[in-house]
């Protein structure tokens, strides 16, 4: 395992990193119009898991047991790796696979970890629950009853800024797209 000062530093870093690493994906890219739908479809598929996770998450204030944290207790990051996977299959680059694999593999763990660890020591007994019940990444068909009545609120989606990941990725696929027509 990482040392800790690592591991502070790769967790503070895997946005930025993300934003260093789709610089080479679009250049490695070889995208056609086929892909290029195929990965938008992914990519709306994994926002709209993100953007249900946002409305529902309150980061720090409480344990969020609603919403699609019901059956993970990471669906912002599984949104991530649907959205990572569809820039992949757009992509129809080894390369980009390869890229994409080492950075889930080297910023995922330890940001999933970390927050696992803040969340059991933020609210104990309500965390060993969770983690009895709800499984850690993918997804569990069987839905945890939650007892937080808890809805979808647009204003904890402004709040946690989700509409930068929105904008990001339009932002991605429009260079995508006027590089796969004009290039």
């Amino acid at each position: 395992m990482l040392n800790s000062k690592l591991e502070e530093t790769l967790y503070k870093w895997r946005v930025k990193s993300g934003l260093i690493v789709i610089i080479p994906v679009i250049i490695l890219s070889k995208s056609n119009v086929y892909s290029i739908v195929g990965g938008i479809s992914l990519t709306m598929i994994g926002l709209l898991i993100r953007t249900w996770a946002s409305g529902h998450i309150q980061k720090e204030k409480e344990l969020t047991v609603s919403g699609p944290y019901r059956y993970t207790r990471n669906p912002l990051y599984l949104g991530n790796l649907i959205i990572g996977i569809s820039i992949v299959v757009s992509s129809l680059s080894w390369w980009v696979f390869a890229i994409f694999t080492a950075y889930f593999f080297l910023f995922y763990p330890i940001a999933i970890n970390k927050e696992k660890n803040r969340m059991n020591k933020c609210f104990p007994s309500e965390y060993e629950e969770f983690r009895k019940n709800v499984p850690l990444f993918f997804p569990s068909l069987k839905l945890c009853q939650s007892v937080n009545p808890n809805k979808f609120n647009w204003t904890l989606y402004r709040k946690n800024r989700e509409i930068r990941a929105l904008a990001g990725f339009f932002f991605f696929w429009l260079v995508i797209a006027l590089k796969t027509l004009f290039f």
